[in-house]
């Protein structure tokens, strides 16, 4: 939802340019978005030779804004996990590119700063934020990867010796155009995580840069037309709604907008409240202790037409084809399955999600930390929750399954060097050995020379892509056998095939059957009583 200023001023300053005949010179629209117009700041009217310069620009305004960015997740990296442990991307080992640490120039293309190349990046240097990346409204601004969160400001070749060449990025035209935060600054990260659109999260891609109400209620681009911030609102840059350790129970009431609040401003609750269902459907509000609402609002994710990775096996990387080069496939539909440099994918649309009872709390497997290779996959992260601990709720998730490299002598996962243009790199030798150690060096971790691959299992919560309520899913979608809720352990659900007792049905179509015949006893008695009375 956009805000905007509807002040008489800004109304006047409409008729205005209208009569004079600019009304359509942007002027306007400037005035509505923003009480400033960066154009016509001076420190901005000229061309920048690098992401820093314009930072230090911003900085001469805006003196708190890096100080206080370089305090949030979004800086560092890292959270306190309600276990205690503070966990960053360099302790976690995923199952899609699988580690930040020993990739750092190509990883840290998402990251909100310049430069982190390695694990001796200054994290208190202020002119290492980069504004633009979130403030851009031009849409031209790009971060390649392979430079560390650098922008490309002179042609450059890269990799070197390829041919490819790089067009420089304009910094002082865009650092003239920075407003709030857009869906799409957001997205820029956020839809391509886990190396391409779609990938990661399954209800987070390119569809909800301009999603209509069959996508999601919330952000459709010509009605609500959230932007990322309505949610998340922000408070210092702090923004609210992690991932790692989300807020899966809430039970406070609605919130008023605006007003700063020591609870989560993104759960559903924070704006809906307790009891959300109208008075003609109140027997929905029964569920809202144990079912949270994503639950049945978001039925199925990726729907925007971008498939989701449900898989990844590393283990197949590597094939070359018949001409030598790194083989790649692709499926009916033009979509790449398999990649030499990455192995083989399954993608989907329109996924159910799998559900699980969750309580907030999420447990890492971690770098060091022993494994087993067995019937079992390895959980990359786990929620945590059960039916009886008063602090759960069923959640949708999408779960990823893997399969990728450990070593089995350690009983470890592994960091390898993925990324790079030297010959240690896995993407350009394709060595996994080779590979592995040098990942393993870059962390001060022992490495047994060999390696061998594990299954593993992530988790991943459903929030965004918010179905319209005639779409949310009926009662017959849980209460019936075989249906969504079917694998959740702990509870009776009435009509659930798994809760099928033969006993429980005998007394109750014996207590029914009382009923109606009491009734009709009734009812005969009745009509009795009134024919001797007339």
């Amino acid at each position: 939802m956009g805000v905007r200023i509807c002040s008489a001023l800004a109304i006047a300053a409409m008729l205005v340019a209208a009569a004079a005949g600019g009304a359509d010179d942007g002027a306007s629209d400037k005035v509505l978005k923003s009480t400033s117009d960066h154009a016509k700041f001076k420190v901005l009217q000229q061309e920048f030779a690098s992401g820093p310069e314009v930072t230090r620009a911003c900085l001469t305004c805006h003196t708190e804004a890096a100080r206080q960015l370089q305090l949030t997740q979004h800086w560092k990296w890292e959270f306190l996990n309600p276990d205690g442990r503070r966990l960053g991307k360099k302790s976690i080992i995923n199952n899609f590119c699988t580690s930040v640490a020993s990739n750092y120039a190509y990883c840290t293309t998402c990251h909100i700063g310049y430069g982190w190349k390695d694990d001796r990046f200054d994290f208190s240097v202020q002119e290492n934020v980069d504004c633009l990346i979130c403030h851009d409204t031009t849409g031209n601004y790009r971060k390649a990867p392979g430079f560390a969160g650098h922008v490309v400001t002179q042609e450059t070749e890269f990799p070197p010796g390829s041919g490819n060449r790089l067009k420089p990025v304009k910094l002082g035209p865009i650092a003239q155009e920075v407003a709030r935060t857009s869906r799409d600054n957001c997205g820029a990260c956020h839809f391509f995580g886990g190396g391409g659109d779609g990938v990661k999260h399954g209800d987070l891609d390119s569809s909800l840069a301009s999603p209509d109400k069959s996508l999601d209620v919330h952000m459709d681009a010509l009605g609500n037309n959230f932007a990322c911030a309505t949610c998340h609102m922000t408070a210092g840059h702090q923004v609210p709604g992690s991932r790692y350790a989300p807020t899966a129970v809430d039970r406070g009431g609605a919130r008023l907008r605006g007003k700063e609040y020591k609870t989560n401003p993104t759960t559903c609750q924070s704006c809906h409240g307790q009891a959300p269902h109208k008075a003609g459907a109140a027997k929905l509000n029964d569920h809202t202790d144990k079912v949270a609402c994503q639950t049945c609002h978001i039925p199925a994710y990726a729907r925007g037409g971008v498939p989701t990775k449900m898989s990844w096996d590393w283990s197949t990387a590597g094939l070359m084809g018949l001409d030598g080069k790194p083989m790649v496939r692709k499926d009916a539909k033009g979509r790449v399955v398999y990649t030499a440099a990455k192995g083989t994918f399954v993608i989907a649309e329109n996924v159910v999600p799998e559900y699980v009872w969750f309580n907030g709390r999420v447990t890492y497997t971690l770098l060091g930390d022993r494994i087993e290779k067995g019937a079992q996959p390895t959980r990359i992260n786990h929620f945590e929750g059960s039916a009886g601990d008063n602090r759960s709720m069923i959640w949708p998730v999408k779960v990823f399954r893997g399969k990728q490299a450990y070593d089995p002598l350690y009983k470890s996962l592994v960091v390898t060097h993925m990324a790079g243009t030297d010959d240690t790199a896995f993407w350009t030798n394709f060595n996994w050995e080779k590979a592995v150690a040098v990942g393993m060096a870059s962390v001060g971790a022992p490495f047994s020379g060999k390696v061998d691959f594990v299954e593993t299992e992530s988790m991943w919560p459903i929030t965004h892509m918010v179905a319209p309520a005639k779409d949310a899913l009926r009662c017959h979608d849980c209460h019936a056998s075989g249906a969504r809720l079917e694998k959740v352990a702990g509870i009776y659900i009435p009509g659930r095939g798994s809760d099928h007792s033969v006993w429980l049905e005998v007394i109750g179509w014996a207590l029914a059957a009382l009923a109606l015949a009491g009734a009709l006893v009734h009812g005969t008695g009745r009509i009795a009583a009134a024919r001797r009375r007339h």
